[in-house]
């Protein structure tokens, strides 16, 4: 299988207000910063070249449907605990999906996001 040159990758989103969405990342997830830009913060992800930056726009969609940011994490259980004990709310708790063999949950981050965190329990799933 030939891989892609590449040397990181970042996803970014926008948001309104930065301060915020830093908040949550940081305090809630427990992001490490990687760089900080002024208007924009680049957390390091999966402890290689994966990575999430959150901008401040003004122009930042309301209404952040359509777009899931998928944590993959051995213990799902232990996240949704995190996450609970922060006060932060949760779609539902963690449950297991059959047709894609991924046990999961969900929530949103301040700009209305839509996180999962899941766990493959398939083994097809191959990161290599």
């Amino acid at each position: 299988m030939t891989v892609c040159p590449v040397d990181a990758q970042i996803t970014f989103l926008y948001t309104r207000d930065l301060a915020r969405s830093s908040r949550f990342y940081e305090g809630v997830l427990g992001c490490s910063l990687t760089l900080d830009q002024g208007s924009c913060r680049i957390y390091r992800l999966a402890g290689g070249g994966a990575c999430l930056g959150i901008c401040q726009r003004d122009d930042a969609p309301e209404n952040n449907t359509g777009l899931i940011l998928t944590l993959v994490a051995p213990d799902v259980d232990a996240w949704h605990e995190r996450i609970v004990a922060s006060g932060w709310p949760c779609e539902h708790p963690p449950r297991y999906n059959a047709h894609y063999k991924i046990y999961h949950f969900f929530l949103r981050d301040p700009s209305g996001y839509r996180i999962e965190i899941q766990r493959f329990d398939s083994e097809d799933w191959n990161q290599s």
